[in-house]
């Protein structure tokens, strides 16, 4: 099955779409990767979810890649007396390790990390943003404040602290637990929520050792000081713009979804715009006019990815919302205006040999008109490399790595097909050409662009480039 679009389609599984039946109907209008968000899920339905994804991936003979989302450290205030209390703006409100239920004047806040790092001045965010309290004073077990923004604060709502650096590990114990149970199960990708800093990426990798790619989710104000060391350390990056809409000023999240997107693509690293793309299709059949400009600027701005959560999770009408987001990312994608604005944000190749290759199979392929680039490639570096120079004709990615074809499932433009490994160089032009002829990617008399490593097989050594024709039946004409 063949994607005529680049961009690729996350969709979160759950009550809505854990079905087979669902999962696959998803795939069927254009899923591309499945998240499976751990705070919802024990692990016994992610062995299920699991096995069912790669159930469908087995049916469409296609690599398809799936994302464990980790929690990471919610905060969150504790039991309110009656169930919810109302905060009046300009009250005084406190916070403290106090276990005894909230009341209008109090709430226990079992947090003592939030404690040891706020300060006088400071913001306070409850409930996504909807209420906002300013400490006036505070101590290692409370926090006096002001209400600046009061409102209706009811059991185990979530509390944000966007101006201090919380003393918290990205990984919890039961982060630990999902992790390892993810990583046993064999998960392409692992999303580490509420990064603060790069170190907070290794604790994570050292305990993957290489089972998965990392991908870190951008929510937290103290992430974007570190972006370029969190770009360093990260196989890929979310935009997860609903915890950076509440502790930043929803007006800069715009201005940073664009900065993170072109960082991570001059970095080679994929990128993931998340989070509210087309929320009014969890109880609407079609999206808002605002929404579809939303996905459409993404795709414009050359994300590899775009992501679905409620929507497809537990909306009411998650293939359509899949359906919708695939008919946007096509219609963008045809636009005549598309391939000047993705060219205006090329970036120059670094100074080594695979990524001068890779800038060259560009150059080649937009020269000769010619029908796909083709990469072989055993770690992804080299599919990697051709998806950051943003060519115009298609990438088929060629791995005999199993994993390696599903971790590339997310990124753009990469069409993924599981080989045996080349035995020669003629070997590899021939099997490209017979490949991209039976994917329906290139036609007798067409010329395709080669790129591999040489010696065949050894990863991340991108250093040789082939123009092959393509003959009678796919086979090689030279």
């Amino acid at each position: 099955m063949i994607r005529r679009r680049n961009v690729k389609i996350i969709a979160t599984l759950g009550p809505a779409s854990s079905s087979l039946e669902m999962i696959r109907a998803l795939f069927d209008v254009g899923a591309d990767v499945f998240r499976l968000n751990m705070s919802h899920l024990n692990h016994e339905n992610l062995k299920k979810v699991h096995g069912l994804i790669r159930t469908v991936e087995k049916e469409v003979d296609r690599p398809i890649s799936i994302l464990a989302d980790m929690q990471g450290p919610k905060l969150r205030v504790g039991e309110i007396e009656g169930g919810e209390v109302e905060l009046e703006t300009g009250q005084k409100f406190r916070l403290d390790l106090d276990k005894a239920k909230g009341t209008a004047a109090r709430a226990p806040l079992p947090h003592p990390e939030i404690f040891a790092a706020v300060k006088k001045g400071q913001s306070l965010l409850l409930d996504d943003g909807k209420i906002r309290l300013r400490v006036t004073d505070c101590g290692k077990d409370f926090a006096e404040t002001e209400v600046m923004v009061g409102g209706t604060l009811s059991n185990r709502k979530g509390v944000n602290v966007p101006e201090a650096v919380l003393p918290l590990a990205a990984l919890t114990e039961k982060d630990r637990r999902d992790l390892d149970a993810a990583l046993e199960l064999g998960v392409d990708w692992i999303a580490l929520s509420f990064i603060q800093r790069p170190e907070d990426i290794a604790e994570a990798r050292k305990i993957a050792r290489g089972r998965a790619a990392i991908l870190a989710k951008i929510e937290k104000p103290q992430a974007l000081v570190h972006l370029d060391e969190i770009i360093e350390m990260a196989d890929a990056l979310m935009v997860a713009r609903g915890d950076l809409g509440v502790e930043l000023p929803l007006e800069q999240v715009p201005g940073w979804q664009k900065r993170i997107t072109r960082a991570a693509r001059r970095a080679g690293k994929p990128v993931v715009v998340a989070t509210q793309m087309l929320e009014s299709m969890i109880a609407s059949p079609v999206p808002t006019r605002a929404e579809v400009s939303d996905v459409a600027t993404a795709v414009f701005e050359g994300a590899d990815a775009i992501m679905l959560s409620a929507e497809s999770a537990a909306g009411q009408y998650p293939v359509e919302a899949v359906r919708t987001m695939n008919k946007i990312a096509v219609e963008v994608e045809n636009d005549l205006t598309y391939p000047g604005i993705i060219y205006a944000q090329s970036n120059q190749p670094e100074a080594t040999g695979a990524d001068a290759i890779s800038a060259a199979a560009h150059m080649v392929a937009d020269t000769l008109k010619a029908a796909a680039i083709v990469c072989w490639t055993n770690s992804g570096s080299t599919g990697l490399r051709a998806a950051r120079e943003r060519p115009m004709v298609p990438i088929l990615a060629l791995t005999p790595v199993p994993a390696t074809a599903r971790r590339l499932a997310l990124v753009w433009g990469l069409h993924c097909v599981l080989t045996e490994d080349a035995k020669d160089l003629d070997d590899m032009a021939e099997r490209a050409c017979g490949i991209a002829f039976r994917e329906g990617y290139a036609q007798p008399g067409q010329r395709i662009v080669v790129t591999a490593g040489v010696p065949l097989g050894t990863p991340g050594a991108t250093n040789m480039l082939r123009i092959a024709y393509v003959g009678r039946m796919g086979s090689s004409a030279g």
